[in-house]
């Protein structure tokens, strides 16, 4: 018998869920077969790498007895075999009675299912369903902000092998597009939900983190989530109006941004320009951060500063009026 017989092996992960006993995690495979006068059936087996358990099916073939039926393609679908989660299988299919050769396996890893949740924004919490497998280990369920790796927000919560299907609930502080929820098995197979990702409003938070420390007059920002684009000053005059970008002051936004000897006018603001989108923040134009009596503003000219005495009410020097250039922005001078 031709190994082409047996055309091509499929396994892939099933859930059934039954009200009285919860929601349990099942294998199943399907093979695709050219019928041969000689095939009088399939086997399919199931090894597990971790502990060697064996589990086999057999399904019967009606024999090919006319020779109008041999060559005639077959979709055979086995019953479920019992697996839990995270667990390395060895699929195997052959033919009944065996032929040497005549056999199709792949390897199989049975992924610990989706994360169901839902945003309890009254509470400020993450609700997380996560259906339980019989015989899978405990693991746990936690927050995390998505940085380069995934840095633990709170206490995580243990889901046991006691609860066949279990609601936990995940407090947060903030709406923000990195803030996710992970599970994790011992066998760090982890699923991950990240609900604010796309979230316009979760996007607006970033940007709000602007301070002014009136001892080292400096303007700082510093990203709440991974941001990649350009933040610069820039010149707004009046509410509504456009923000002018200040020449050389733009830099890139990858970690803490300082402007130093800054001067609190209310026209003075921030630009985030990202692939999202472009944002503007001026934060002396409501709050009323402490000054000292006598406050210094950077004039970003050709390489060079100069001193303005603080006057919130004054038109800018022309060093700090806004300038369009064709040629990029340089980096602001640090001093």
């Amino acid at each position: 018998m031709s190994r082409s017989v047996l055309e091509a092996l499929t396994s892939y992960t099933a859930m059934q869920c039954i009200p009285s006993d919860g929601c349990s995690l099942f294998l199943r495979v399907r093979a695709s077969i050219t019928l041969h006068e000689h095939l009088r059936g399939l086997e399919a087996c199931t090894v597990s790498l971790d502990t060697q358990e064996t589990q086999c099916q057999s399904v019967w073939v009606a024999r090919a007895s006319h020779r109008q039926q041999v060559g005639q393609q077959l979709q055979v679908y086995f019953g479920c075999f019992e697996v839990s989660v995270a667990q390395h299988l060895y699929v195997t299919l052959r033919t009944i009675p065996h032929f040497c050769g005549v056999q199709l396996d792949q390897k199989h890893l049975v992924e610990a299912g989706k994360l169901s949740y839902w945003v309890d924004r009254r509470r400020k919490a993450i609700l997380v369903q996560v259906p339980r497998a019989s015989g899978s280990p405990d693991y746990y369920v936690r927050l995390c902000h998505k940085r380069f790796t995934c840095e633990d927000v709170g206490a995580p919560v243990q889901v046991t092998a006691n609860n066949v299907s279990r609601v936990v609930s995940l407090p947060y502080s903030q709406e923000l597009p990195c803030l996710c929820g992970w599970s994790a098995t011992p066998d760090a197979v982890r699923i991950q939900i990240c609900p604010f990702e796309n979230d316009t409003e979760a996007l607006e938070v970033l940007w709000d983190t602007v301070y002014y420390h009136p001892r080292s007059q400096t303007l700082s920002w510093e990203p709440t989530c991974p941001v990649s684009g350009h933040v610069s000053l820039c010149w707004r005059p009046g509410p509504g109006a456009g923000c002018r970008k200040l020449q050389r002051s733009s830099q890139l936004v990858h970690r803490r941004v300082q402007y130093p000897l800054v001067d609190t006018q209310p026209q003075l603001c921030l630009k985030f320009s990202t692939s999202w989108g472009s944002w503007v923040r001026c934060p002396f134009e409501q709050r009323r951060f402490p000054t000292p009596p006598t406050s210094r503003c950077t004039c970003v000219t050709g390489g060079s500063h100069s001193s303005l005495p603080a006057n919130p009410h004054s038109r800018p020097a022309r060093s700090l009026q806004p300038q369009v250039t064709p040629q990029p922005p340089l980096p602001l001078p640090s001093w």
